[in-house]
C-alpha cells in the first residue's frame, strides 16, 4: 500500500500548528435528542483553544450545532426537517451557539467572533478575498472566529451541505497548516469497525486514491450530516491547499490535548505547505488582464513586497476585483500573476499614485496594496 504509512513519526505534531482550524460536529456539542448544550464539554474545549493560543497558534473553530440547538426551542419533532424549518431553527440556535462560545472563551481572555458563510462566499473571488481579509484582521487582533454555514438564508444551490467541507475550505482560505475534524469516529478504517472486527485504522494517509475512497462509509450519527465520504472530500481540499488534516474522536473532554498526547487519529498529509500551495494555485490561473510596472516595483516584488499603485505604469484588459492578472515588468517581461484588489477601471484611476491618494481618487478608502504579496505568484 504505497498510499499508506503507519509510522507514528510521520504524523504532524498538533502542538506545532501555526494556524489551526478545528471542526466541531453537532453530536459533540449537543446532547442527544434533548437538544441541550454540553456546557462542560465546551468549557473543556475552550481550555484546549486557550492552550493553543498560548503556544502562539491562531485558532478558528468551524462549529455545527445551530439547528440542533434551535429545533427544540421551536418545538420541531425529531427527524428530518423541511428547509424552512431548518432555517428557522438555525435562526434561533445561532444566537445560542454564539453566546455559548462567547461565554466559554471569555474566562480565558479570548474574544469570540461569529462568521456565517455560504458556498457562494468562497466560490466568488471578490467575496473570497474579503473573507480572507476579515479573518486576517480578526486573527491579528487575537480573536477566535466561530464559523458556521449561514443556514438561515442558504438554499441547496449555495450550500456546502456539511461542515467537514466547509472547514476544509476555510482552512485553505486562511492558509491554515493544520485542520482537525472532531467527530464521533477516531479516524479512517479499512472497513466499518462497527460491523467488521478485522477493520484497521490508518495512522497516516499520504495520497487519497481509489483504494482510500473505497474505505469510506456513510454517516451513522443521529445528528451528523457528514459521513466518511464527506471527510475524504474535505481531506482532498485541505491537502491540495497545503494543509494537513486529522480525523479524531472528540467526545471526551479536551480532545485536542488528547490528540497531542497520542489519541488515535488519521492524518492526511499535503505535498506542499499552505503558502506554496496557494502560489501554485494562483500561478495556474488564466489572466483576465495585466498590470505593467516600473523597475522599482519589479525590484520590490523580487524582495517579497506587495505591489502598490505607485509602481504601476499601465493597466490592460477588463477585470473585476479578486480576478487574476498578469504582472509585467519593464519591456513586457512576465514576472508572475496575482489576484488584484481593484477593478480594471479603479486600477487605471489609481495607477502611478501614492496609496494615501486612493480615498480622494476613488471616493472611498481602498486597500493600500493593488496586489498583496499573499495573493501573488512571482
Amino acid at each position: 500500500m504505497a498510499a499508506l504509512s503507519e509510522t507514528a513519526g510521520a504524523a504532524p505534531r498538533l502542538e506545532a500548528a501555526r494556524r489551526l482550524v478545528v471542526k466541531i460536529g453537532s453530536a459533540l456539542l449537543v446532547e442527544g435528542l434533548s437538544g441541550q448544550l454540553r456546557e462542560g464539554w465546551l468549557a473543556a474545549l475552550a481550555e484546549d483553544v486557550a492552550a493553543a493560543r498560548g503556544r502562539g497558534a491562531d485558532v478558528i473553530l468551524v462549529s455545527s450545532g445551530a439547528i440542533a440547538l434551535g429545533r427544540g426551542v421551536l418545538g420541531f419533532p425529531a427527524g428530518t426537517l423541511a428547509l424552512e424549518q431548518s432555517q428557522a431553527a438555525a435562526a434561533v440556535g445561532q444566537i445560542r451557539l454564539a453566546r455559548a462560545y462567547e461565554a466559554a472563551l471569555a474566562p480565558h481572555g479570548i474574544t469570540a467572533a461569529q462568521i456565517l458563510v455560504t458556498l457562494e462566499d468562497t466560490a466568488d473571488r471578490r467575496r473570497y478575498l474579503n473573507a480572507r481579509a476579515t479573518f486576517a484582521t480578526l486573527l491579528g487582533r487575537g480573536a477566535v472566529p466561530i464559523v458556521n454555514e449561514n443556514d438561515t438564508v442558504a438554499t441547496d444551490e449555495i450550500r456546502f451541505g456539511d461542515n467537514d467541507r466547509l472547514a476544509a475550505q476555510i482552512a485553505v482560505t486562511v492558509g491554515a497548516d493544520q485542520l482537525v475534524l472532531l467527530s464521533d469516529v477516531d479516524g479512517l478504517y479499512t472497513a466499518n469497525p462497527r460491523t467488521d472486527p478485522a477493520a484497521r485504522r490508518l495512522d497516516v494517509v499520504t495520497r487519497i486514491g481509489p483504494e482510500i475512497e473505497a474505505m469510506a462509509g456513510d454517516a451513522v450519527s443521529g445528528f451528523s450530516k457528514g459521513g466518511m465520504k464527506t471527510k475524504l472530500m474535505a481531506a482532498r481540499t485541505a491537502v491540495a491547499g497545503g494543509c494537513a488534516m486529522a480525523i479524531a474522536a472528540g467526545g471526551g473532554l479536551r480532545p485536542l490535548a488528547a490528540l497531542i498526547a497520542g489519541a488515535p487519529s488519521t492524518w492526511f498529509l499535503p505535498e506542499h505547505d499552505p503558502q506554496a500551495a496557494r502560489k501554485l494555485w494562483i500561478g495556474s490561473m488564466k489572466e483576465k488582464g495585466a498590470v505593467r510596472i516600473d523597475a522599482g516595483a519589479a525590484r520590490a516584488l523580487g524582495e517579497g513586497k506587495s505591489l502598490l499603485p505607485a509602481g504601476v505604469v499601465a493597466v490592460e484588459g477588463a477585470f473585476g476585483r479578486g480576478e487574476p492578472v498578469a504582472i509585467l515588468g519593464p519591456g513586457g517581461v512576465a514576472l508572475g500573476r496575482g489576484l488584484i484588489r481593484y477593478t480594471a477601471e479603479e486600477a487605471r484611476i489609481i495607477a502611478g499614485r501614492r496609496s494615501g491618494e486612493i480615498a480622494g481618487l476613488l471616493g472611498y478608502p481602498g486597500r493600500a496594496a493593488l496586489i498583496h504579496r499573499d495573493d501573488m505568484a512571482i
